[in-house]
């Protein structure tokens, strides 16, 4: 059993900063991408950022230079800084990681409940 746990989200006016947190547990052999995607209200989900088990990072054009995803592989760990936040960052966001399990050996995408991530203009 893989759990992800998320947490982070909140209400904060336009400009303003938040830390969401994710974080992974139970029968994991290693971890590979890690990522966070947001889903608004009538639209579809969509990747924020990405980043490899290296560190390698990617991200979605509308949060360049505002958001930083970073990871701790030790603590199984991925956050995402949100900076000079907008309005249209309203969305549920959701933490996204591929697992190998030591229980069957087998490699999952897995997916954590979400947070309410809420700016107000």
């Amino acid at each position: 059993q893989v759990r992800l746990v998320e947490s982070g989200g909140g209400l904060v006016q336009a400009g303003g900063s938040l830390r969401l947190s994710c974080v992974a547990s139970g029968s994991i052999f290693s971890i590979n991408g890690m990522a966070w995607y947001r889903q608004a209200p009538g639209k579809q989900r969509e990747l924020v950022a990405a980043i490899t088990r290296g560190g390698s990072t990617n991200y979605a054009d509308s949060v360049k230079g505002r958001f930083t995803i970073s990871r701790d592989n030790a603590k199984n760990t991925v956050d995402l800084q949100m900076n000079s936040l907008k309005p249209e960052d309203t969305a549920v966001y959701y933490c996204n990681t591929e697992i190998q399990t030591t229980t069957d050996w087998s490699l999952r995408v897995y997916w954590g409940q979400g947070t309410q991530v809420t700016v107000s203009s």
